[in-house]
């Protein structure tokens, strides 16, 4: 039986924005999904607040403008239409060299009926912000359209190389209310509960971090994350804060979600899947997954910690080695439990030995 490529892999989104879509795409591949926002979006309350930073924006008459987000432009000019104000805020960006950062903030600029001057190279503030000595577009009256994360380093910066510098803020990060979702997130992934984290903005990780901290359990996680766990994030920017922590993380290629998805399937369901053969029958571990003669067989944590201590090519492990792998009980009968109820799922006589006074072996050989 051919499997779904993610089968048998746990995988925890920390997103709240685009999480559908995220989760959605890693549950059609086979995955289990844990989802725990450890921030959100919140559009910005005080509309009174981005109205009033918009009036300032269309009184400066702007000469260059920078675009960091495709949502923060178009919540920008939704507002400003609410305020009446939509007209004239066109009206004060048409004459302005825009820079836009990425494609998203692209098809905004357009959307507005406005047209960008440059993208900048990657999606990162810094290179929108390069754009602006590029094009020699210093000392001139700037505006800026920040997004969720600031980057207050490239702001002082632009604010050195700007005549003088507006900023308008469409939305603001807010922690989720009354959830405990992300601290069993943080407790999966430093038990090996989970196989992969996606991460999709620097905020999010730092906030994922900081909950782990609070926990008292930052140590852990990120052994996990240089361990068993894959850390994928969307970017280099939202990768950022990880490994700052000490945390090894992959990055796709394209910063964009359907590559941070593809790049999950492709580290957890080609390179991760682990291969076994014996005289009659094939075996696969697929995360928390057995796959025994092309049938999927779901392992309790303790038979799981056994099963993966004694596939290793095999080696005989002993039995104290076993009851130290034990998750949920380290004593003889917790053992004895944990082997007959692993024998059982996986149904191969023969397939685990017992060697007398001295421990297991698993009868396959490694592919």
């Amino acid at each position: 039986m051919t499997f779904p490529p993610l089968t048998g892999f746990r995988i925890g989104v920390t997103s709240d924005r685009r999480s559908d879509d995220l989760i959605a795409a890693l549950e059609r591949r086979g995955a289990t999904v844990m989802h725990a926002p450890s921030l959100k979006i919140a559009p910005n309350d005080e509309d009174t607040a981005l109205a009033e930073e918009t009036q300032a924006v269309i009184e400066s008459r702007p000469e260059v403008v920078l675009v960091t987000t495709g949502y923060g432009m178009r919540r920008w000019f939704e507002v400003a239409d609410a305020a009446g104000l939509g007209a004239e805020l066109t009206d004060a960006l048409e004459s302005a060299k825009i820079l836009a950062r990425g494609p998203k903030s692209v098809g905004e600029v357009r959307a507005a009926g406005l047209e960008e001057l440059a993208v900048s190279a990657n999606d990162t503030t810094a290179a929108l912000i390069d754009a602006v000595e590029q094009h020699s577009l210093t000392g001139l009256r700037t505006v800026i359209q920040l997004h969720a994360y600031t980057d207050r380093a490239q702001l002082a910066r632009l604010r050195g190389l700007s005549a003088r510098l507006w900023t308008v803020t469409p939305y603001r990060w807010v922690q989720p209310a009354g959830s405990d979702r992300l601290q069993k997130l943080i407790d999966a992934a430093c038990d090996r509960q989970l196989d992969a984290i996606t991460f999709t903005s620097a905020p999010g990780a730092e906030a994922t971090l900081a909950a782990a901290k609070s926990m008292g359990r930052l140590g852990e996680l990120i052994a996990a994350l240089n361990d068993d766990v894959l850390a994928a994030t969307v970017g280099p920017v939202s990768a950022g804060p990880l490994r700052h922590a000490g945390a090894q993380v992959l990055t796709p290629d394209r910063y964009r979600l359907g590559a941070l998805i593809r790049l999950v399937t492709e580290e957890l369901g080609e390179r991760r899947v682990i291969r076994w053969r014996t005289d009659d029958v094939e075996l696969e571990l697929r995360g928390k997954v057995v796959v025994v003669a092309g049938k999927a067989v779901v392992l309790s944590r303790n038979s799981l910690a056994l099963f993966k201590l004694l596939a290793h090519d095999g080696a005989l492990v002993s039995r104290q080695e076993l009851l130290r792998s034990l998750p949920d009980g380290a004593d003889d009968h917790a053992l004895e439990v944990a082997m007959s109820r692993l024998r059982q799922a996986l149904g191969v006589p023969g397939l685990i030995a017992t060697i007398v006074k001295r421990g297991y072996r698993l009868n396959a050989v490694r592919l």
